[in-house]
């Protein structure tokens, strides 16, 4: 078994690598402490032929494979922490179910700009009482002749305060099956962009409400039925969660080990203090464990969307190695790991947010023990 990236993989990360760094790496502190998305970084990404990197050509994408756009985002992040949001955003995202489950004219319609980095796409799937329990969700579709009215509100969804397009979970009827999405631009009748809230990662999110919003019935992704071809969607958006997060580990231990080669304390460099070598033992082990896992799921669809279980296993990894892995960086480099005149500190913020974005710790848990018996656990109470 070759643990090795391929001739082809190996290449195609250090093309990426030397562009983040030629390119991005340039005012990334900047980047990192600025609200909204960075249009410039985009505009280059795109240029790159970052965007897209796994979705057909007839589609306006680069024809490439996941581990690619895995590849991409992490070389970018090492580079640009705040950058590699857009390699998720053109690759990972709501984007992704997009190209999956879009009518060609839908794909004519929005794909263009949003693989050129002039606009961003939104997905709007949690709710006040909707979160974890996705499934539970109350925000509901009606079709009425030829529009599509939908009644509601959604809130933590990401590039909400600037996304042009946002893809809506909905509800067209009871249980399960019938749960879809709907498209919905910004500026529909009807649909509201709430003030945006400031988050301790530094990101800006608003609440989404629609009241009797209408759109047009072309503008139905997947209808009654179509949950769990979205959820197979989200498993990759999950690895470009998983990506960030272990890549911003990696960003921060690569910092810290230089700080512990030249900082010098009592005559000595920390490097040779046994308390900071176990420290970076322990942490070169986290990130190797959870790169193997990663690149495993990331392998696994190559051909496909990776399986529930292998993405279950890599993100919980990833996270738990992101954070732990940048925070104790931080605490290697003392007070500059703290301050914001470096990104360390903006590392630990990021991927302590990834632990409950995109799926929490604790229910990636509950899917690894599923695939562990084989079997299903009901998390919700009885019924009465």
């Amino acid at each position: 078994m070759d643990f090795t990236l391929s001739e082809d993989h190996q290449a195609f990360a250090d093309s990426v690598a030397r562009f983040a760094q030629d390119k991005l790496a340039p005012g990334s502190l900047e980047r990192a402490h600025q609200h909204g998305c960075p249009w410039d970084a985009a505009k280059l990404i795109s240029e790159q032929g970052l965007m897209g990197i796994a979705f057909p050509e007839e589609d306006g994408g680069q024809g490439g494979t996941l581990m690619h756009a895995v590849l991409a985002i992490q070389q970018v992040a090492l580079a640009c922490p705040k950058s590699a949001d857009l390699v998720q955003a053109g690759n990972f995202g709501p984007i992704r179910t997009f190209v999956e489950y879009a009518t060609p004219e839908q794909k004519q319609r929005f794909l263009p700009d949003l693989l050129a980095g002039r606009k961003l796409i939104s997905l709007g799937m949690s709710e006040p009482d909707a979160g974890s329990a996705v499934t539970e969700l109350k925000t509901s579709a009606v079709f009425e002749g030829d529009e599509i009215v939908i009644n509601g509100s959604k809130v933590f969804s990401t590039h909400s305060p600037e996304a042009e397009l946002f893809l809506i979970y909905v509800r067209f009827g009871p249980g399960l099956d019938g749960i879809g999405s709907v498209l919905v631009e910004k500026g529909a009748p009807g649909f509201t962009v709430g003030n945006p809230s400031n988050f301790m990662n530094g990101e800006q999110w608003s609440q989404l409400y629609f009241e009797n919003c209408r759109i047009p019935k072309k503008n139905l992704l997947l209808g009654e039925g179509g949950f769990k071809k979205q959820i197979s969607g989200f498993n990759v958006e999950r690895l470009g969660n998983a990506s960030r997060a272990l890549a911003l580990g990696r960003y921060a231990f690569n910092h810290a080990r230089e700080h512990a080669l030249t900082r010098k304390q009592f005559g000595r460099e920390l490097c040779e203090f046994q308390g900071i070598q176990w420290k970076f033992a322990d942490m070169w082990m986290k990130l190797e464990q959870a790169q193997m896992l990663l690149y495993k799921a990331a392998l696994e669809g190559e051909h496909g969307l990776p399986s529930a279980q292998s993405t279950a296993m890599a993100k919980l990894a990833c996270n738990l190695a992101g954070w732990e892995v940048s925070n104790e960086a931080m605490q290697v480099m003392g007070g500059m790991g703290f301050s914001q005149e470096a990104l360390i500190e903006y590392c630990v913020r990021r991927t302590r947010g990834w632990m409950i974005a995109g799926g929490s710790i604790e229910m990636l848990k509950n899917r690894i023990a599923e695939g562990v018996f084989e079997r299903s656990f009901s998390q919700r109470a009885p019924k009465k």
